[in-house]
């Protein structure tokens, strides 16, 4: 199977920049796609990226936390968007008591998750220090 282009695949995924819940949800499903595969060509990393900067262009016009918030508040406010769930932090995390130990703030989170956390988002890493606030 040949590997598509960077030109095919923005035919495919239309990326533009997001004013709706429907075409945030669409461009999530294509970044999450890109993002979950072991192996990504270079054109499908550009993509992953675009995409990225859209989705976050969005997240802080739409959807951004409270100021102020600890990096566990954040994670729970992300996980409370339409269409997430704590299973999605699982990649991150490994198991699910971390996970739990994470969103209650019995757990920190390590440079490394914070960011894989910023990818799966596409918001910036920092979000989840508590020195960055």
């Amino acid at each position: 199977m040949p590997t598509a282009t960077y030109k095919q695949l923005l035919a495919e995924a239309l990326p533009s920049r997001i004013d709706t819940e429907r075409q945030y949800d669409a461009l999530h499903a294509k970044f999450s796609e890109l993002f979950s595969l072991r192996r990504r060509t270079a054109a499908e990393e550009k993509l992953k990226n675009l995409l990225g900067v859209l989705i976050q262009d969005y997240d802080r016009r739409h959807a951004l936390p409270p100021q102020k918030s600890t990096p566990a508040e954040v994670l729970r406010f992300l996980i409370d968007q339409p269409g997430r769930s704590p299973a999605d932090l699982l990649p991150v995390f490994g198991q699910r008591s971390h996970v739990s130990e994470a969103l209650n703030e019995k757990r920190p989170i390590s440079t490394i998750q914070a960011r894989k956390l910023g990818e799966i988002f596409a918001v910036n890493p920092g979000l989840f220090y508590l020195n960055f606030i």
